[in-house]
């Protein structure tokens, strides 16, 4: 009988290898040190030799280990952004099919003359229908799935969300995975912030103009304390505790790899995060200015 494969932690093995490899660099260079230091000139030049191919094998191994990390989250993050479109796509077409025998429930019920119960019947149809046209504002797919799904995820646990849409959002000047990533990212923080939160709010606003795309998401939760929030985008730190804070690490800097930038502003009324993201145009001149003044 054929045993199941083991399911491979990528993350797991890409930090064991840069452990190691850092351990084999430190070690070699220190061994090195001490034998050119004790031995003659040949010895030491060899030993020299030795140590520089070993780190340079070394470093190699270290870097692949961070690519795999790499295409590990955005192997993750496709997957997830695949799942969410095919969820979007059931449910339109499910919408599409449905929708003739929804005209012929309600054209029945008027032929019968029960008028409240097709208007009851006209309510909750349309309450299902906006549920998925709330986040079919954008002209990107891959963002409007991920909002469908957070929305749906939200309300689930009682969130009341709000969204204000403007803009087609499709010619991002990152991939749309990227941006799902970060848009994740930030909307967990915001309904993990709600959960002993008795009337759960939470905002999201996407806008686009000419300078490039801007968004915000905001929160009814308890205020972050200042000293976490002056830091709160550096790796480690989180205002949830301890084994967190990396999501928005990755927010900060996958924006700031494409110009951008995000804030946040935190008091007893609200948490906003809001960040920023310009047109590619936009970061070509900033770019230019840069090695301008350089």
């Amino acid at each position: 009988m054929r045993k199941p494969s083991r399911q491979i932690d990528v993350h797991k093995n890409a930090w064991y290898a840069i452990i190691i490899n850092s351990v084999q660099i430190a070690a070699v260079w220190a061994l090195a040190i001490l034998l050119i230091i004790e031995h003659d000139l040949w010895i030491s030049i060899a030993t020299f030799v030795i140590a520089v191919i070993v780190t340079i094998g070394a470093a190699v191994d270290i870097r692949e280990a961070f690519l795999s990390r790499r295409k590990s989250d955005e192997a993750d993050t496709l997957t997830n952004m695949v799942s969410q479109m095919d969820a979007l796509n059931r449910t339109l077409r499910a919408q599409r099919h449905d929708f003739l025998n929804h005209l012929q429930v309600v054209f029945s019920l008027i032929e019968m003359e029960e008028y409240q119960e097709a208007s009851d019947y006209i309510e909750k149809v349309y309450g299902d229908m906006q549920s998925v046209s709330r986040a079919m504002r954008t002209d990107n797919p891959a963002i409007n799935a991920l909002l469908r799904a957070k929305i749906a995820s939200c309300e689930q646990a009682g969130i009341q969300v709000t969204l204000h849409a403007l803009g087609s959002w499709k010619n991002l000047p990152m991939p749309a995975w990227e941006m799902c990533r970060v848009f994740s990212n930030i909307i967990d923080n915001a309904a993990d912030a709600l959960k002993n939160t008795t009337e759960k709010q939470l905002s999201i606003s996407l806008k686009e103009d000419l300078h490039g795309f801007s968004f915000s998401v905001s929160n009814n939760g308890p205020m972050i304390p200042p000293q976490i929030a002056r830091s709160i985008f550096d790796a480690g730190v989180s205002s949830h505790g301890e084994g967190r804070g990396m999501g928005l690490y990755i927010v900060r800097t996958t924006i700031e790899n494409y110009g951008g930038n995000i804030t946040v502003h935190s008091d007893a009324a609200q948490t906003t995060f809001a960040g920023f993201i310009p047109h590619m145009k936009e970061q070509n001149g900033q770019q230019e200015q840069k090695n301008q003044s350089a």
